[in-house]
């Protein structure tokens, strides 16, 4: 099940460049919502607020009920396990066997559950039965993605981030990742926030909401009506 989201008047800064600025947002547990924007708008570094890769300089991040921002090296790191990110560039390990890069989050942790079995799954479930001793190298672009799609849900987190999912693939694979995330996203009733460029991904979504210059600057529901027609254009 999904958690609950909510940035309270959230700054970061680095140098002279204001990445954010006092920017509040909440989102409900099992929603997906979209970050659009142009390049420099601050989606990345609000989702790397959220996940906990890097920390504000004021405001308040909540995930789950919880201060994400006021956390400690502990408290952190259990924080990170309930989030899966997905990256623009995949961020593989080359020389590690595609069955091991799903495993990797997972090793130098004790887990309650058989990773080997649940890497498998997963594996199965992007499509990539059959590739576990595959390197990296070997796979296309979108297969390398669904790689990652599986490492990000090793944990099954309850929040998945994802940072320009299609931004490196062509049109059609593109849309393949999208219609595989959105697929997971129900299976698993996981929240997600996902940063893009691409309306498809956008109009998958429940919400989009739009940045520039590191504010909110719209925040527009998705209906079901809409979602539907557009997914029927294009398949026409």
């Amino acid at each position: 099940m999904g958690v609950e989201v909510g940035v309270r008047g959230v700054s970061r800064t680095y140098g002279s460049s204001k990445a954010l600025d006092e920017v509040t947002l909440e989102i409900e547990a099992g929603q997906a919502v979209a970050l659009m924007g142009p390049s420099g708008a601050g989606k990345s570094t609000l989702l790397h607020l959220v996940g906990a890769m890097d920390l504000p300089d004021g405001g308040e991040v909540h995930v789950g009920g919880e201060r994400v921002d006021t956390l400690r090296r502990r408290g952190l790191d259990r924080h990170r396990r309930r989030v899966g990110f997905v990256f623009q560039r995949f961020h593989l390990l080359p020389a590690l066997s595609v069955l091991d890069n799903v495993l990797a989050p997972v090793l130098p942790r004790r887990v309650d559950f058989d990773r080997r079995a649940r890497a498998r799954e997963l594996l199965e479930a992007v499509g990539l039965a059959g590739r576990e001793r595959a390197l990296p190298g070997e796979l296309s672009g979108g297969q390398q993605q669904r790689v990652a799609v599986a490492r990000a849900l090793i944990c099954h987190p309850p929040l998945l981030l994802a940072d320009e999912p299609t931004g490196n693939l062509d049109s059609v694979t593109g849309q393949e990742i999208v219609d595989l995330l959105f697929t997971l996203r129900e299976e698993y009733g996981m929240t997600m926030l996902v940063a893009t460029h691409n309306p498809e991904v956008a109009a998958a979504c429940d919400r989009v909401v739009r940045m520039r210059d590191g504010r909110i600057i719209g925040d527009d529901r998705v209906t079901p009506a809409e979602n539907v027609l557009d997914r029927i254009g294009r398949l026409g």
